[in-house]
């Protein structure tokens, strides 16, 4: 193992100096460069607003992008932040001293309500432009009011809930009619439902808010200076517009739950956290005199839906009684606290000031501070001017409190975003399991960090905790990339030695049965992981080694499955007798190649499987190489078992319809050997032609004449043609065997007379059978009793020939009578042939005078003319014009001389002075000799008409223009 580690370490060398280097120059351990390319923005980013207000500030609210802002003693201000180039200032239309006191936004931001000091209530609708005074609500100092977010609407506020300086709780609802500005009264009504007291009578109500749960369960939280009230009830599905007055009257007779500490600020305020617009809130923020009661709204607690509470004292330097914080916003992490000079940002995990803010004297005392909750900005304003915070990335440092209170996952999911960041915590949560001795999370922690593999590994290993070392291996495994194949190698197999080291301790131990079988199957997952798969694929050889070292045949054989190492496994089975086996894997992955190898062994033990499975594989395997292992199988086996090789051989021939010479011969050998009976139906079902044989036609007359089957070899002989042979052979056997060969050269009436010769000199001279010699001459008419007579010895009588001497005189005479015939047959066609030849010499055809050459269309009686049977008529000249070019090249030549020779015998002589008997020979030779020159001519030139004949069918694909000639008559037509 240690080896193992220090390949490892060499392989990660470059790494590790990279992470070394990094160190040196102050990068983290992680490995990751924590350096940012700019200054990072704070994440209270306070912004000036650029507004100078023509009186000063006494009041702000803002809610939904929507700002309403009270300046000097009768000026309302209403801003949409959405256009805030489009101020709009109403008047508030007072004549008296009256001041305001407090001013209401909605969460919609159409209605607002205007506290006056006089305890007079303003109400303005953001569509109108005028101010009404609220009648039923005069005489009471409002101090807070709890909005309707389930109800209310930009015309109806539905039910809500007004706390007074007084500590009455009041419900009203107040209502813009459709028709006109207002109706009559638009508060509808204003009732008193609940007094808040304090252990010193009635308090004034800081804060009021309005809350639904689930199941119609509604939760109402209203603070004082030192307390804090929770009203839970359901309100009737149905019901909710008749108001909360149900709810209160529940706590009529006993006081609700409350929450109460002895500082006093003198006043207190209360924060919430709502992430998305319209959903519930999620925590709350309570200001009071012993600091900052924080916690989560649970809405699914019975009786408080406050949970996970805890104090935040005031930082150090806050003191309530000289500068006590006047306002509070809660965010996702932090709750910040307006002082008079300066604003606090508090995280709410750890109670720690992580921002401060100082304003300058010049601004004036800060006065308020609130929170929009549909934009999450956070307005301060003094009496001169106007601040704007934006919440940048609030959670960007969550993860180191989160890691520091050891909320490894909490921490994890606030810096997934961050690599960097998550490696520490990784690396801190890992430690943190280590020390605990949780030893699995810490190696899958540690597996996704940064840190030094040698490192951990050491220290996995130190503390003899090799389960945890192999998760880690594991998981680093799964990690690494395909780039990084030497560390693959290494952890795969490190790994691999681990497991078998394990399952080697559990193995001899059966308490731990279930933890071996448990460890067995990890194993078996490892090693056919398809992510290992071409790691254990390259290095084989070494996991075989590994397996081979701790013996554990029963993985080496499931790892060689895997890899398809089907070789290996089959030799497994055969070395340990497990022969079914061994041909199950074979059957199961049909590997040709394994067929060949291992079928010599399993032949010889399971013999009928086994040539089972090679006629499943059907096509797929070639036969000839499978003769081998039939071969030295059948030399051993007995004649039962060599039927399985025949039964093999027979479906490939009769089957697969196999052709090679190989396979043929030796299905011919078995037969020979073991069944004679299927050896002459196996060759006549091969045929008798040689070209269509796929078997060695000497091979098989060797073979069956060492064997002694003479039928077999008379077949053989004929297929060879051999057909002396075979009637010698199979007078041997039967003469009727022979009497079948003698008539197969039908061709050949010699060599046939000729083999009947011999059929019957056997037959005389050996059976000495004169019926059935005399049986051969009806079986054959080449046969004459003249020819077999010779055969027969002198003792003879004629007695036994009578019959056949008769019978052969009388096809004599019938031969002699039928040539009497036929020579008078021909001597009458003869007779016939001449007199048509007279005939024809007689024959004659008339010509009119104004009959035309058929070839030139002039005159025909001008000059010599041919006439022809079928009418047509050519001048002599034009026929031999049109014939002679198609005539063949041998004929043309003739033709030329025979031209020549006649006008040679057309010249006068040139002597004077012959004797007349001379002269008059020479001219009879001359003459004759001409006519017969004129006769030959005609013979080539005349012997059919040059249009209907032969000439013309010939010339029906000879195109009118000679290709050659062709460009010279086109030119002629332009």
């Amino acid at each position: 193992m240690a080896s193992i580690l220090d390949e490892y370490e060499d392989s990660l060398y470059r790494s590790a100096s990279v992470q070394q280097t990094r160190a040196s120059v102050g990068i983290p351990h992680s490995g990751y460069v924590n350096a940012r390319l700019e200054k990072e923005t704070p994440i209270f980013n306070k912004q000036r607003i650029d507004f100078a207000p023509p009186e000063k500030i006494n009041s702000l609210v803002v809610s939904s992008n929507q700002l309403c802002m009270s300046l000097g003693k009768d000026t309302l201000l209403r801003i949409d932040l959405g256009k805030p180039d489009e101020p709009n200032q109403v008047e508030l239309g007072r004549k008296d001293e009256a001041k305001v006191y407090k001013m209401f936004l909605d969460h919609t931001g159409s209605h607002l309500l205007i506290a006056l000091n006089t305890g007079e209530c303003l109400y303005l609708n953001r569509s109108v432009q005028k101010v009404r005074a609220l009648s039923r609500w005069k005489g009471h100092l409002i101090e807070s009011v709890g909005w309707n977010k389930f109800l209310g609407s930009e015309t109806n506020t539905g039910p809500i809930l007004v706390g007074t300086a007084q500590g009455q709780i009041y419900e009203a609802e107040i209502s813009v009619s459709e028709g006109s500005l207002f109706s009559t009264n638009p508060d509808q009504y204003f009732r008193q439902v609940y007094t808040l007291e304090e252990e010193s009578g009635p308090a004034p109500v800081c804060c009021l808010e309005i809350e639904r749960g689930m199941e119609g369960k509604f939760f109402i939280i209203a603070t004082t200076r030192k307390r804090l009230f929770q009203f839970v009830g359901k309100v009737p599905e149905g019901t909710e517009q008749q108001g909360f007055s149900s709810i209160f009257a529940m706590h009529a007779d006993h006081l609700p739950s409350f929450r109460e500490f002895p500082a006093n600020l003198g006043f207190s305020e209360i924060a919430f956290y709502t992430p998305k617009l319209r959903s519930n809130p999620r925590s709350f923020a309570w200001m009071m005199g012993n600091g900052v009661l924080y916690g989560t709204l649970d809405y699914s607690r019975p009786d408080s839906i406050l949970s996970d509470e805890r104090v935040w004292v005031y930082p150090s330097d806050v003191d309530i009684t000289v500068n006590k914080p006047i306002s509070i916003v809660l965010t996702q992490f932090h709750f910040l606290l307006l002082l008079p000079d300066r604003v606090k940002a508090v995280c709410t995990l750890n109670g720690q000031v992580v921002f401060q803010d100082l304003f300058l004297e010049k601004f004036g005392l800060l006065t308020r501070m609130i929170k929009d909750p549909t934009v999450q900005q956070i307005w301060i304003h003094t009496e001169k001017v106007v601040f704007r915070y934006h919440v940048q990335r609030e959670s960007r440092d969550v993860w180191k409190m989160y890691m520091n209170m050891n909320k490894f996952d909490l921490a994890k999911e606030y810096c997934k975003d961050r690599p960097e960041c998550l490696d520490i915590v990784l690396a801190k949560e890992a430690e943190h399991c280590f020390q605990n001795k949780r030893y699995l999370d810490s190696a899958k922690c540690y597996a996704l960090t940064q840190n030094y593999f040698e490192e951990i590994a050491l220290k996995f290993i130190e503390a003899k905790q090799e389960e945890a070392l192999m998760e880690f291996l594991i998981k680093k495994l799964s990690n690494l990339k395909p780039s990084e194949k030497t560390q693959t190698t290494l952890l795969t197999t490190w790994l691999t030695e681990l497991y078998l080291n394990w399952l080697g301790i559990l193995e001899g131990d059966p308490s731990q049965r279930n933890l071996y079988l448990d460890t067995r199957e990890k194993f078996r997952t490892f090693l056919s992981s398809p992510k290992n798969k071409d790691c254990l694929f390259n290095n084989r050889a070494s996991i075989y080694e590994l397996l081979a070292s701790h013996g554990d045949t029963e993985h080496m054989v499931y790892f060689a499955v895997i890899m398809q190492d089907y070789e290996r496994v089959v030799a497994h089975h055969c070395q340990h007798d497990e022969y079914d086996e061994a041909l199950n894997v074979l059957s199961r992955h049909r590997d040709e190649k394994l067929f060949y190898k291992f079928s010599p062994v399993l032949i010889q033990h399971i013999p009928k499987k086994v040539v089972d499975a090679w006629i499943s594989m059907g096509s797929r395997l070639d036969a000839r190489n499978l003769i081998p292992a039939l071969v030295n199988y059948s030399q051993s086996a007995s004649t039962q078992q060599i039927n399985e090789a025949i039964r093999y051989m027979e479906f490939c021939v009769y089957q697969l319809e196999e052709t090679q010479q190989a396979i043929h011969n030796y299905l011919l050998s078995l037969y020979a050997l073991c069944r004679p009976d299927s050896l002459l139906s196996y060759l006549e079902q091969a045929g008798t032609n040689p070209n269509r044989i796929h078997y060695d036609l000497k091979y098989a007359l060797r073979l069956c004449a060492e064997h002694g089957h003479h039928h077999a070899c008379v077949h053989i002989y004929k297929v060879m043609e051999l057909y002396e042979e075979a009637v010698d052979l199979a007078l041997q056997v039967d003469v009727d065997l022979a009497k079948s060969c003698a008539d197969l050269p039908e061709d050949d009436e010699e060599l046939r007379k000729k083999l009947w010769l011999k059929i019957a000199r056997h037959v005389v001279q050996e059976e000495k059978d004169v019926k059935k010699a005399m049986a051969c001459l009806s079986s054959c008419a080449l046969l004459k009793i003249e020819d077999v007579l010779p055969f027969f010895p002198d003792f003879v009588t004629i007695d036994h020939f009578k019959e056949a001497i008769c019978n052969s005189l009388e096809d004599y005479n019938k031969h002699i009578e039928e040539l009497k015939r036929e020579m008078e047959e021909a001597t009458q066609s003869a007779k016939r042939i001449r007199e048509d030849i007279q005939e024809m010499r007689n024959k004659y055809g008339s010509v009119e005078p104004q009959e035309k050459c058929a070839a030139c269309d002039f005159p025909l009686l001008n000059r010599p003319f041919y006439l022809f049977l079928c009418g047509h008529m050519f001048h002599y000249d034009c026929l031999l014009q049109a014939v002679f070019p198609n005539l063949p090249a041998y004929k043309q030549a003739k033709l030329e001389d025979l031209q020549k020779k006649l006008a040679a015998t057309s010249q006068p002589s040139k002597s004077h002075h012959r004797p007349k008997d001379a002269d008059t020979i020479s001219l009879g030779k001359g003459q004759q000799s001409r006519e017969q020159i004129k006769a030959d001519i005609d013979d080539i030139v005349a012997a059919e008409c040059v249009y209907c004949g032969e000439l013309m069918i010939r010339s029906i694909d000879k195109p009118f223009i000679d290709p050659q000639k062709y460009e010279e008559e086109m030119q002629s037509w332009l």
